[in-house]
């Protein structure tokens, strides 16, 4: 008889894979690798056939005792078909039978969730989520994602999914920059965060270099520049001058991690760019509160691993500014307990749940 069965994380900059047994939060053997998203999603196949033979010797396990594969994966599935819907990140993964790939080129069966849902499931069985019923999991990554578990099961809507909170439109909510897209994922995500803040950088480069070509100078303060550009010109490099020096005057070198720093140290740009994410985020939690009054609420992924003071405070005040007034409250708003690896948990318990028949999701 089979004990084993093997989680695989698919997300937008990593790739992570354990073998468990889906008792508890313990895995008997670990790997993680990146992703390099400009690669698609054949590269990220291939890795996950490299790295399969490697977790099992080092878990000292025999292909033979393992009962199948549980994957959890960074965007829409539909769980029913094992197909992958879309990736908001990697390309390559569009009405892809990632189920039936893992059947005919690993050799097992395989079932297929999306990583918030997995998240989810995870953090109610093992970590934050004790206890607590219903459980609303947010990943605020490299993207956002949502995932409910009630009465102990993921929920799934009508069947390819629920609690898509990172589509949501705020719509007007005061942001200090009107840069990026509409949704709470361009604003508050990891990729969000970055790209806004490259682009904040680049508009002043080109109103910069525009205004040097046609006034002769960058100088606010000269007369001939027009008042419309003065404007814009007369906070000049320092808005970013933190946040572009420890990117080494590089802008494709600016990430999310390095905004964190930057709005430590008091930039303006990285702080309003924080602003606007903890902002956006707050709203749509409200928004899931007012619909489903889930009994608690916890947030993990890359972007919330900066902390209660950048993030954690600021979206629990913005979520009681919007929130429904009755269930204001209810719901407390903690940290993942399982850290950067609460995905695969959530893998490995649903492919026991699935594989070694000790519980139904």
């Amino acid at each position: 008889m089979s004990h084993y069965v093997i989680g695989i994380e698919i997300g937008g900059t990593k790739l992570q894979l354990a073998l468990g047994q889906g008792t508890a939060a313990i895995f008997q053997g670990f790997w993680r690798g990146q992703v390099e998203a400009a690669s698609g999603a054949a590269a990220i196949r291939e890795r996950i056939r490299q790295a399969i033979p490697e977790l099992l010797q080092q878990s000292n396990v025999s292909r033979d005792d393992v009962a199948g594969i549980g994957i959890a994966f960074g965007g829409p599935v539909d769980t029913d078909r094992g197909v992958t819907l879309v990736s908001h990140q990697v390309g390559g993964w569009q009405d892809f039978p990632l189920v039936d790939w893992v059947r005919s080129e690993l050799g097992w069966a395989a079932t297929l969730q999306n990583d918030a849902d997995s998240a989810a499931l995870a953090e109610f069985r093992y970590g934050a989520g004790q206890g607590f019923d219903p459980c609303m999991y947010l990943t605020i990554g490299s993207g956002i994602g949502g995932g409910l578990v009630t009465g102990g099961r993921i929920f799934r809507g009508s069947g390819s999914g629920a609690l898509e909170i990172g589509h949501l439109r705020p719509g007007q909510l005061p942001q200090h920059l009107p840069l990026g897209g509409e949704t709470v994922e361009a604003i508050g995500s990891g990729f969000g965060i970055t790209e806004r803040a490259r682009l904040a950088i680049q508009d002043y480069r080109a109103t910069a270099a525009y205004v040097q070509s046609q006034f002769g100078s960058t100088n606010p303060q000269a007369t001939s520049v027009d008042p419309v550009f003065q404007s814009r010109l007369e906070p000049g490099r320092r808005r970013f001058a933190t946040l572009l020096d420890l990117a080494g005057g590089d802008v494709d070198r600016i990430n999310t991690t390095l905004v964190a720093q930057a709005a430590a140290a008091g930039d303006p740009l990285s702080l309003g760019l924080l602003a606007d994410a903890t902002h956006a985020i707050g709203w749509a939690i409200s928004q899931a509160i007012t619909l489903i009054n889930p009994a608690r609420i916890v947030i993990g992924g890359g972007v919330s691993l900066m902390g209660e003071e950048l993030f954690f405070a600021p979206v629990r005040r913005a979520c009681e500014h919007f929130v429904f007034p009755p269930f204001r409250g209810i719901a407390e708003i903690v940290p993942s307990q399982l850290g950067e690896e609460v995905v695969v948990h959530g893998a490995v318990a649903v492919a026991a749940a699935e594989f070694l028949n000790r519980r139904t999701t």
